[in-house]
């Protein structure tokens, strides 16, 4: 029986992962802030039991971004993620028998807002700002640490599509309310994983062991905002949605506190190596992958 060890396991994506991995018949530990995980973040020791014989580590760790960014809020952001990956890797170094794989969630917004082309882990353009600096700072802190026995690859996850949270409960009220429609100008592309690709790519990459560096995690079908928001309406079956110009969205963002970054970024992220490594999306298509979260799943 293999073991994996999941660190952020209280999340949307975490919680979700103990459960696959469980049901898949791997040994579950994980690293969290709270009691009922096998570690807690302040206690070096337990970290380092936790990781010690592992096959596969799975760093998820992370502050959410939905929300305003205040001088407060950037630090925490980037405490969580770096802080975290410094403390796994000094488990990693400690241990005797260091997992073989280290995955270490990153993110697909460290390239720059594209709408001209897609962005590879060959070409890719980096981007300028907080969100790509946070990113940036989250990769090198992986690549820092010594590990000389662990492979350690950041994922340049793009937006997560799942029932039951993330991105997908906003949307599906924006689009019950009538207010599904295209944010600013529509064009800026929309890069997404259905939840059950990024689990399958977790599997494929821990097999793959000739796979190295960064690895985009996004599906072949990148739309648009206006294509986004029109397949959301009709997986929900809402006729219609008012569109929201940039202005506007400027405005909500301080109300509800959040940014605007997080709907008119243009990512286009682009999954090069998982698909030149012959890895087969299950939900290749944003039309198929909003229907299945829809559908059976609410």
């Amino acid at each position: 029986m293999k073991t994996v060890v999941i660190a952020g396991a209280g999340g949307f994506i975490g919680r979700d992962f103990r459960r696959r991995f469980a049901a898949d018949g791997w040994r579950v530990r994980t690293i969290g802030r709270g009691a009922d995980n096998n570690a807690i973040w302040s206690d070096d020791g337990a970290l380092t039991r936790a990781v010690d014989g592992a096959d596969l580590l799975v760093n998820l760790a992370g502050r959410s971004v939905n929300c305003r960014y205040n001088d407060r809020n950037r630090a925490e952001i980037l405490a969580s993620r770096v802080s975290t990956t410094a403390a796994l890797g000094k488990a990693v170094g400690r241990s005797a028998a260091p997992p073989a794989t280290w995955l270490n969630a990153s993110t697909g917004t460290i390239y720059r807002h594209a709408e001209d082309g897609p962005q590879s882990e060959v070409d890719g353009e980096f981007g300028t700002g907080f969100s790509v600096e946070i990113a940036r700072a989250w990769e090198d802190t992986l690549t820092a640490a010594e590990t000389p026995l662990t492979r350690r690859i950041p994922l340049r996850i793009s937006i997560v599509l799942g029932p039951g949270g993330g991105v997908m409960r906003p949307l599906r009220n924006l689009a019950r309310l009538g207010l599904g429609g295209a944010m600013g100008k529509g064009t800026q592309k929309f890069s997404w994983v259905h939840l059950d690709d990024l689990y399958r790519a977790m599997l494929f990459l821990e097999s793959r062991t000739d796979i190295s560096g960064p690895v985009n995690i996004a599906a072949p079908d990148v739309v648009d905002n206006r294509e986004l928001m029109r397949l959301t309406r009709k997986a929900y079956g809402a006729k219609a949605g008012i569109p929201t110009p940039a202005w506007l969205l400027k405005l909500g963002a301080v109300l509800v506190r959040t940014e605007t970054e997080l709907v008119l970024k243009s990512r286009w992220v682009q999954p090069k190596k998982l698909l030149d490594a012959g890895f087969t999306f299950a939900h290749p298509e944003l039309r198929g992958a909003l229907l299945d979260i829809a559908g059976g799943r609410k």
